[in-house]
């Protein structure tokens, strides 16, 4: 008989994870991605907003940072 892992999600990192995934969605790497989601000061329509009007990833990360 093996043995089962259940894994339990916080609301906290159900949060961060569709933060995590919006941010991928509009362009941020992975790594900077987690990072920017995981700042609850970070606006995440901001973030957004920055990259779909043309701000560079990297660029739009350094300035919410």
């Amino acid at each position: 008989m093996s043995a089962v892992e259940t894994f339990i999600e916080t609301e906290s990192e159900r949060v961060e994870r569709w933060r995590t995934d919006e941010l991928l969605r509009v362009g941020f790497d992975f790594e900077t991605a987690v990072l920017l989601a995981g700042e609850p000061g970070v606006d995440l329509h901001g973030a957004a907003d920055l990259v779909e009007r043309g701000c560079p990833p990297e660029l739009a990360a350094r300035i919410l940072l």
